[in-house]
C-alpha cells in the first residue's frame, strides 16, 4: 500500500520528467510574424506547452543567416519563400540550397502606412506614397497637410516589410528627403507617434491609438515560417497550435 509521501514523491516525479522535456525554442523573425503570429501566441503556448518560446526580432535576412548556422530553431518573415530568397539575394547573401529548408505559411499580413494622429491628410494614392517616401513630395502641404517638411521613418530590421513596399510602392527606389533611422516595427511606430510630420510603415498589428493609417492601396504578404529540414518536434508542435488553438489569439 502506498503512502501519503510516497504518492508525492511519485507526483514530484511526474512533475519534473514533463518540465525536463520542455525547453526554448528560439525564433528569428521579422516584424510581420513577430507582432502578427509570434508575440500574440506566446504567453498561450507556453502555458500549453511547457515550452519557453524566445522571440529575436531580428529582421528576415539575419533570421535566416541564423538559421543556417544553427543559433535559431526557425526564421520568419512576411514575405512569401520566393520574395524571401530574391532579398537575401539583394542583400548580398544568397540561399545556397533553397531545397534544404521546409517553409509554412503560419498567417497573412497587411502593410499599414503610419502617419501622426494629427495630420490631416485622410488618403493616399500610390503616386503620393511614391513622392512621399523617396522625397520627392518634401512638404506635407503639397497633399492639403500642413506646412511642414515630411519625415519619412525607416527600419532597418524590418527588411522584408521594406523590400514588399519598395517593389510594390516605391518602384523599386531606396527611401529619400529626410530619412529618420529606426529599427523595429516597434521603434518605427514610436518614431512616428512622437513626430507630427512623420510617416513610416510596418505590419497592421501595430496600429494603436498613438498612430493612425491613411486609406491607401492594400499590400498584402503571407507570413512564412522556415526550418532548416524537417521542423524539430518542439517547433512541430508550436506550428500545430499556431494553425489550432492559436487561430483565436492572431492578428489578422
Amino acid at each position: 500500500m502506498r503512502t501519503g509521501l510516497g504518492l508525492f514523491c511519485i507526483a514530484t516525479l511526474l512533475l519534473g520528467a514533463g518540465q525536463a522535456l520542455a525547453g526554448e525554442i528560439r525564433i528569428g523573425a521579422g516584424a510581420a510574424p513577430t507582432e502578427n503570429v509570434l508575440k500574440p501566441v506566446e504567453a498561450a503556448f507556453e502555458k500549453a506547452s511547457g515550452h519557453q518560446l524566445t522571440i529575436l526580432a531580428t529582421g528576415p535576412k539575419n533570421a535566416l543567416q541564423d538559421l543556417e548556422k544553427g543559433l535559431v530553431d526557425a526564421a520568419a518573415a512576411g514575405l512569401a519563400w520566393p520574395d524571401w530568397l530574391a532579398l537575401m539575394q539583394k542583400e548580398g547573401v544568397p540561399v545556397a540550397d533553397a531545397n534544404a529548408y521546409q517553409t509554412t505559411v503560419i498567417g497573412q499580413d497587411r502593410i499599414a502606412v503610419l502617419t501622426h494622429p494629427s495630420n490631416p491628410v485622410k488618403s493616399l494614392d500610390a503616386e503620393q506614397l511614391k513622392g512621399l517616401f523617396t522625397g520627392a513630395i518634401d512638404n506635407w502641404k503639397a497633399l492639403g497637410g500642413p506646412d511642414a517638411p515630411v519625415i519619412v521613418v525607416w527600419g532597418k530590421l524590418m527588411s522584408g516589410t521594406n523590400s514588399l513596399f519598395q517593389k510594390r510602392m516605391m518602384g523599386g527606389a531606396e527611401p529619400g528627403g529626410a530619412v529618420l533611422e529606426a529599427t523595429t516595427a516597434e521603434d518605427v511606430r514610436q518614431m512616428v507617434a512622437a513626430n507630427a510630420e512623420a510617416i513610416g510603415i510596418g505590419p497592421m498589428a501595430m496600429l494603436d491609438a498613438t498612430v493612425k493609417s491613411p486609406g491607401t492601396p492594400e499590400i498584402s504578404r503571407p507570413i512564412t515560417l522556415a526550418t532548416k529540414g524537417v521542423p524539430a518536434p518542439a517547433v512541430k508542435q508550436l506550428l500545430d497550435y499556431i494553425a489550432g488553438p492559436g487561430q483565436e489569439h492572431i492578428r489578422k
